[in-house]
């Protein structure tokens, strides 16, 4: 009879042991979702356009965004027709229609996604097709030391993930109808919804009629404020109603980047074309 005990006993503390020692498959989940939540925090890097976490600290507040202080071709610059280099054989041609575009409050600006890959610019015969456009005010870039009300950039990637951004200035005048349902749907608060836009828009209406432009080499404008990238600004400035301009500043007051060192770069005045 003891030895049949021992036997049972034995039995009971090994299936004991097993249980204990098995991870649950729930706590497991629960443990690597936890894991990926702080890995994604980690990831996230506050910045803004203003206090401690303003232009002036970008540089601070991640090593991935050494640029934004120590870059020597960062955007937005001040563009001053005396200084541009008159001469320019840069081939810079638009391939705009009207297109489907969903908006969203990103929160550091209003942007546009395209639901297509059929407008582009090309460069030297190189193409960047149209990825979104958004909004800054007042503007990035200042026309002769001054920044205009507010600025639209176009933002282009070509199949080697290089950047060409057309940036067209605005400033206070007649209402802009092509902006009409943008502005009348504009989301106050940040999120993650994309609101369809019901009515195309015609893009080329977007730029001005004169085309002429500066074009250089610069950044992104916000971080990581990576160099490379292609601009073309256009000298002449398009119109939004001042309601338009004040709808826009009561979601974002101000959210520009101030301009940047020219340091040893040519800037062209150049002659765009529309296809």
């Amino acid at each position: 009879m003891m030895w049949i005990r021992f036997i049972m006993m034995c039995m009971f503390l090994v299936t004991i042991t097993a249980c204990s020692s098995s991870p649950s498959p729930i706590d497991h989940d629960n443990k690597n979702a936890a894991q990926d939540e702080t890995k994604k925090e980690e990831h996230e890097i506050h910045w803004s356009y203003s206090g401690d976490t303003g232009p002036e600290y970008w540089e601070a507040l991640d090593s991935s965004f050494k640029a934004c202080g120590r870059g020597m071709k960062q955007s937005p610059i001040n563009l001053e027709d005396a200084k541009a280099n008159k001469t320019s054989e840069a081939d810079i041609r638009i391939n705009y229609q009207p297109s489907s575009f969903t908006i969203k409050n990103n929160g550091h600006t209003v942007q546009a996604d395209t639901n297509t890959d059929e407008n582009s610019i090309v460069i030297d015969d190189k193409e960047y097709k149209l990825v979104q456009f958004h909004f800054h005010v007042p503007s990035e870039h200042q026309m002769e030391g001054k920044n205009l009300d507010m600025e639209l950039h176009l933002v282009h990637k070509s199949e080697d993930d290089q950047l060409a951004v057309l940036g067209v200035l605005m400033k206070a005048g007649k209402e802009n109808k092509t902006l009409a349902e943008l502005w009348s749907k504009l989301p106050k608060e940040e999120s993650e919804e994309n609101i369809l836009l019901e009515e195309e828009i015609n893009l080329s209406s977007l730029l001005p009629q004169d085309k002429t432009a500066y074009h250089y080499n610069g950044s992104l404008t916000t971080p990581p404020c990576s160099e490379g990238v292609k601009w073309t600004v256009f000298a002449e400035p398009i119109s939004v109603s001042q309601e338009q301009i004040d709808l826009f500043t009561s979601v974002f007051p101000d959210n520009h980047r101030p301009v940047q060192p020219w340091n040893d770069r040519d800037v062209y005045e150049v002659l765009t074309h529309e296809n």
